[in-house]
């Protein structure tokens, strides 16, 4: 066969995997996702019931009886165990990975993975140090 036959072949077999036409699927699936969260939430605004009463309107506070102003001065200890929580928490994350390629990681991996645990280690023992996980004073 001719090179530049073959040549011409694959080029023009690109140029029709990047052609706009076959982008038009998606863009139907698109739509129609669109419009069935419109027509679902419309149907359910129009069609649901609309009872508006003083208890419904009301704030709802784990079926306790709502006390006092909610902008009151909260200690900064929750907020703090939260994200230091959240912190570590995203931190094991980070084993997945080693937990699903060990053998390919190898030693070198092996010694990433305990300089990790060594930092995650020191991070904490610092908080303890600081009191950071201490509710009372």
């Amino acid at each position: 066969m001719d090179p530049i036959f073959l040549q011409a072949q694959t080029v023009g077999a690109a140029a029709d995997v990047n052609n706009a036409v076959n982008y038009f699927p998606i863009g139907i699936q698109f739509l129609f996702a669109i419009l069935f969260v419109a027509i679902t939430l419309g149907a359910t605004h129009l069609l649901g019931p609309k009872r508006k009463t003083s208890d419904k309107l009301s704030n709802f506070e784990s079926g306790i009886e709502s006390q006092g102003n909610a902008r009151q001065p909260m200690a900064i200890k929750y907020f703090l165990v939260a994200i230091l929580f959240v912190l570590f928490d995203v931190e094991v994350i980070f084993f997945y990975p080693y937990a699903v390629n060990f053998r390919e990681l190898g030693w070198h991996g092996f010694a990433a993975v305990l300089m990790f645990v060594g930092f995650f280690l020191a991070g904490f023992f610092y908080i303890v140090k600081k009191g950071a996980l201490q509710w009372e004073d």
